[in-house]
């Protein structure tokens, strides 16, 4: 019980990367239904749209906080990339990178609709998003999860050849409350 208590007072951060394209392991699948589209134009309400129907069951927030000239400054970034993945033509989720100066390239978001777990698309969404990243050629590509994200987040991020570099504990912070 006060391992249960811990956990949702604090914010545990896991922060994984990949330091070299022949740790990648990827998993996709073959499902004619599936389609990943380049978002080639910011569209805000689409895109929040994406980020609340796949944020909101694990408190994503960020996204929410700026204003929308920030967020289109974001977005409009040549070193930002969002792809959305669509099933049986419905946006199913969506993967988005950003190159940093250091020349690492992160997966800053992730995640798939509820309607739409279960079926191996994020293993599938994962890898494709990796497979970018890497055509990218950075240094490193990286990635945080936490202790509020979905449960399977952290395997699959292992599985495709991530390894953690850092975990931070924190108060849970008032934005997550």
């Amino acid at each position: 019980m006060a391992i249960a208590t811990r956990q949702a007072e604090m914010l545990i951060t896991t922060y994984l990367e990949m330091n070299q394209r022949a740790d990648f392991a990827p998993a996709f699948i073959k499902a004619p239904d599936i389609e990943i589209v380049n978002m080639e134009m910011p569209d805000l309400g689409f895109y929040k749209f994406l980020y609340q129907a796949v944020g909101e069951e694990w408190a994503w927030r960020d996204r929410l906080q700026i204003s929308n000239a920030e967020l289109r400054a974001i977005l409009s970034s040549p070193n930002t990339q969002v792809y959305v993945m669509y099933a049986s033509g419905s946006p199913a989720g969506y993967v988005e990178l950003f190159r940093h100066a250091d020349d690492s390239v992160e997966i800053a978001y992730f995640g798939l609709r509820r309607d739409y777990m279960g079926r191996g698309l994020g293993k599938h969404l994962l890898s494709f998003g990796v497979a970018r990243a890497w055509e990218m050629d950075p240094d490193r590509v990286w990635l945080h999860t936490c202790n509020l994200d979905g449960p399977h987040a952290l395997a699959n991020y292992e599985k495709r050849g991530f390894r953690i570099f850092k975990v931070v504990e924190e108060p849970m912070p008032d934005l997550y409350a």
